[in-house]
């Protein structure tokens, strides 16, 4: 994001509001909070870039704020957001002004996606219909987590932790995980890639892949062969070094590339991800998911 996009943010929820800003704001958003739609229409002054708007508000609700908003700052992209079953609501503001529209509850992400997108429309040099690059929707590098190769797989387990527990949420905004960890070494060049499945692995004996008599097999799957044996190999492997353990780096994919470049990549790889890079250096990591976000938005 190469520069600020200043957000209103009106939603008579404080928590919701509170979260929200904090959310935006790590991701680099400058954002202004109202609580209701007339205080909405008095920060107008501020200057925003984009409004998000709740549909349903006390007093003034998010349609008739729509209205008014339309009337001082017509050129002004509004997102509405819309409790579920409030389709028709949404519709009523598409058809009123409004640029889009999400339900909640709403992932962070996608709502960063919606912002970004409803500001770049606003750009003369962009058409509606133009394809976006990997770089509009591809996480940040500053945005994921990231382990040095000497740490410990113990470590790498609290990271990834972290991923999957929001640090910020409420029941109308989520904050969803990657779910896995970039590997550097010292210098700061990238070396791998550390998900659950590489712990799995590593929690595997040796002797489960080695050959065997077949009048073993049913003594490796009866109850007592299997007894202890999770928790004895996790914490032998909680010392590892994680640049002992993590998988190879994930194919590359330039910032500027085209999204169905992206999708037959992940396709042909068969990879859930991939590592984005400009001018030979590391930028961030594109997912399936962020495909499948510009999926939803392009049907739309």
């Amino acid at each position: 994001m190469t520069k600020k996009i200043k957000v209103l943010m009106v939603d008579d929820e404080a928590q919701f509001r509170e979260t929200t800003r904090k959310l935006l704001e790590k991701k680099g958003f400058e954002m202004i909070m109202a609580g209701n739609g007339r205080e909405a229409l008095d920060r107008l002054s501020e200057k925003p870039d984009v409004v998000v708007l709740d549909v349903r508000m006390p007093d003034m609700d998010g349609n008739e704020t729509l209205a008014e908003i339309q009337k001082q700052s017509p050129d002004l992209p509004v997102i509405m957001l819309t409790g579920h079953g409030a389709d028709d609501s949404a519709k009523a503001a598409l058809s009123q002004g409004a640029v889009d529209y999400l339900s909640k509850p709403c992932d962070i992400d996608l709502l960063a996606s919606r912002l970004s997108d409803a500001m770049r429309h606003q750009d003369a040099d962009m058409t509606p219909d133009q394809e976006r690059k990997v770089e509009a929707v591809m996480i940040p590098l500053a945005e994921y987590t990231t382990l040095n190769e000497d740490q410990t797989v113990a470590e790498g387990i609290a990271e990834l932790k972290k991923t999957f527990t929001p640090q910020m949420h409420t029941s109308r905004i989520m904050e969803t995980g990657h779910r896995s960890l970039l590997v550097f070494d010292r210098s700061g060049e990238l070396k791998g890639i550390l998900s659950i499945m590489d712990l799995l692995e590593g929690i595997m004996p040796g002797y489960l892949s080695a050959p065997k008599p077949s009048t073993a097999d049913s003594l490796q799957y009866s109850p007592m062969f299997w007894t202890g044996m999770f928790t004895r190999e996790a914490q032998q492997l909680a010392a590892t070094a994680v640049g002992d353990l993590m998988s190879p780096t994930p194919p590359t994919i330039d910032a500027g590339a085209n999204l169905m470049e992206a999708a037959y990549m992940m396709v042909h790889n068969r990879c859930r991800r991939m590592i984005v890079v400009q001018d030979g250096k590391v930028v961030g990591v594109i997912r399936e998911q962020d495909l499948f976000f510009e999926l939803e938005r392009v049907l739309r």
